[in-house]
């Protein structure tokens, strides 16, 4: 049984997680917005056909690669930020202004709604949620989907902050320079698998960045897929600052994607918010000259 003593006081409503009693309420604002983030790394179309058969009332899709990550043609790796300017025009389409409360969800743990959350706490937006438990939990409530197709006005949206402020990203050429002055932990919160280079189903090459530490996601979350206590969360997450000893802390994932998830854990902690490695694994490796490790740290 979910401790629910804490599901109130961690938290600030409106921000990080939201529950689906909560936003089957909301969803009668009509300044409410929410967007559907199902994919598929495998087949990128999955997410959207997902959308169409059935989705929360109201919700709007949001595509991985086509709105939540600028095209993979450069550094960056295989899900570069997008461009703040195209990003704020999205968001504009979607009918999303400052005051919008948005709710991201998907059918993954918050693997991917987490990047939609990010993002718009990048920009400086304060009102955006994670559903907790996602698409599982609503249909657990025994609440409908529906396949209509919501079409919001288009608005202006003005971000009220220069990105990066509450979310801050580093680069690769950053981390390095970090690393080698002995200025940054970085958490890798990949699988074991992926991280000791055991086995690697997505990238060309496998290992971690020398000196990373591994924390998985999976520990973020109970068995219904749903965030851990505020407590347990602090449990696993405060050690870290001790061992940074007044370091920064960045934390990574295979493609800069699935490690906002731990942001979020680490945010309900209450912990300080670290930096975002933002090309993560598939950036780090798209230059051949920067070190890679297998094994254990």
């Amino acid at each position: 049984m979910r401790d629910k003593s804490t599901k109130a006081a961690d938290r600030v409503p409106g921000q990080t997680l939201i529950t689906v009693p909560e936003l089957a309420v909301g969803l009668a604002d009509p300044d409410w917005r929410v967007l559907d983030c199902r994919f598929d790394l495998f087949d990128p179309a999955a997410g959207r056909r997902a959308w169409q058969r059935g989705h929360l009332p109201g919700a709007l899709y949001a595509d991985l690669e086509r709105d939540l990550s600028a095209p993979a043609t450069g550094p960056g790796g295989r899900h570069p930020l997008p461009a703040p300017a195209s990003l704020v025009a999205q968001l504009g389409r979607w009918g999303i202004e400052a005051g919008t409360q948005v709710v991201a969800y998907d059918d993954c743990g918050g693997l991917i709604a987490g990047r939609a959350w990010w993002l718009l706490r990048w920009l400086g937006h304060e009102r955006v949620a994670v559903l907790d438990g996602g698409l599982a939990a609503w249909q657990a409530a025994g609440l409908p989907l529906s396949t209509a197709r919501s079409e919001p006005p288009a608005v202006r949206y003005r971000p009220r902050a220069p990105q990066g402020g509450a979310m801050p990203a580093l680069d690769a050429e950053e981390l390095a320079r970090r690393l080698a002055e002995d200025r940054l932990l970085l958490v890798d919160v990949r699988s074991p698998e992926r991280y000791q280079g055991r086995e690697e189903p997505i990238d060309p090459r496998a290992g971690h960045v020398p000196g990373a530490l591994n924390l998985p996601l999976a520990g973020n979350l109970d068995g219904d897929g749903r965030f851990l206590p505020a407590a347990t969360l602090r449990e696993r997450y405060a050690p870290l600052l001790a061992r940074a000893s007044g370091r920064a802390l960045a934390v990574m994932c295979g493609s800069g994607v699935s490690a906002c998830q731990a942001l979020i854990a680490m945010e309900l902690a209450g912990l300080p918010a670290p930096m975002l490695y933002a090309g993560s694994w598939s950036d780090w490796i798209s230059d051949p000259s920067r070190p890679v490790a297998c094994g254990d740290a």
